[in-house]
């Protein structure tokens, strides 16, 4: 088992002595990445927050290699515990290497001066996080993705066994963002850090995370891998979603399907109606779609998004049945899209719909789906 370096004790977080969030046991762990995750005002950022002893805990303790925050000064926090929080620093005349240097100064003493070992440690800083050529620049006059990973880089220059972050991301490109959280998990692995941190991509938490812990109505609401956490319904049901849906298994959000008759039946398959289906979505246009067995790419798609879905079993061949149920329900479309490039053995009986469809002059091609 990892070594807790950082853990809650019956914590209750909140402001002024008023209860925010409550059942706050969590343990950070040397190796391990725990992200919390929750609707916006949930109280994220009040947990993470007295974690660092920035907030004073309403109720319970939080302890630090077995001793208590409260009892401990704040160069000795320093030196094990570094934060990267969502309030954007604002220093005067500092270039993005000042700050970084910043990160040296539980080590520095009171004069803050630097040493050969503290700027080595300062540029190897800047290098793991590819922010060297900002050295010289001024930290007010860069983008807000480029200080979040100069501020990374001051973090990662304090060499804390925890690293604590809010939000870490929402700067980012995407790249970026692939590239931070690459970074994260090699600081992990390579350095044994114990990392917290908050994240609105829920993609990224389900696919970066060792624990996830989710906060609700004023409660840790659930807690535990990703494989447990992301499973299901409960992530819509966590946020409360009402127009649309969230996809556990693809990690991905959908809005909601358009209501009404259908007005397009919709060919596919192996992601191939993917396309189709959301361009209907974004026009308002109802369709429905089949026959997909029920191991098919686009199945979860389309049940996000269609009207009506004709499906079939899976890994055995569209039934005929199946697709005299999906000719019904073409015919009562205005049109036929066939976005399904071929038809192989299990999908054959599809090819049925298309004849039907080019025999009736309904069917559009899927290049001309655009002009509807």
């Amino acid at each position: 088992m990892a070594e807790a370096i950082l853990r809650s004790n019956g914590l209750i977080v909140g402001y002024s002595g008023t209860p925010v969030i409550s059942g706050i046991d969590i343990s950070a762990e040397s190796g391990k990445i725990l992200t919390l995750i929750g609707p916006n005002g949930a109280g994220k950022s009040t947990i993470l927050k007295t974690l660092i002893k920035q907030l004073p805990p309403v109720s319970g303790a939080v302890y630090l290699d077995g001793q208590e925050l409260n009892a401990l000064k704040p160069r000795d926090i320093a030196l094990k515990v570094s934060a990267v929080l969502t309030g954007r620093p604002n220093p005067e005349l500092m270039t993005c290497g000042d700050v970084v240097a910043t990160g040296r100064y539980p080590y520095t003493g009171r004069l803050g001066i630097l040493s050969e070992h503290d700027r080595e440690v300062v540029a190897e800083s800047m290098a793991l996080v590819q922010v060297t050529e900002l050295r010289d620049r001024d930290f007010n006059r860069i983008s807000d993705g480029q200080r979040q990973r100069v501020l990374l880089a001051r973090a990662i220059c304090q060499e804390p066994r925890v690293l604590i972050m809010d939000e870490p991301t929402s700067f980012l490109d995407i790249r970026h963002k692939l590239d931070f959280l690459y970074l994260l998990r090699r600081l992990v692995l390579e350095r044994q850090l114990a990392i917290v941190l908050s994240l609105h991509e829920l993609e990224l938490a389900q696919r970066f995370s060792d624990t996830v812990l989710c906060v609700r109505n004023g409660k840790v609401d659930r807690m535990g891998p990703p494989e447990e956490i992301f499973r299901g319904n409960y992530i819509a049901e966590l946020y409360g979603v009402e127009h649309g849906s969230y996809n556990a298994e693809l990690g991905c959000v959908e809005t909601a399907a358009v209501p009404g008759e259908p007005r397009v039946f919709v060919i596919g398959g192996g992601g191939s109606g993917i396309p189709a289906y959301r361009l209907l979505q974004r026009r308002g246009i109802p369709f429905a779609a089949g026959v997909l067995p029920e191991n098919d790419a686009d199945l979860p798609i389309a049940e996000a998004l269609a009207s009506e879905v004709i499906t079939g079993k899976a890994f055995e061949p569209v039934s005929a049945e199946a697709a005299e149920k999906a000719l019904a329900l073409a015919a009562r479309c205005e049109k036929v899209v066939c976005a399904a490039e071929s038809f192989g053995t299990m999908t054959a009986e599809n090819r049925r719909i298309l004849d039907w469809a080019k025999e009736k002059g309904v069917l559009l091609p899927a290049e001309e789906l655009n002009a509807l």
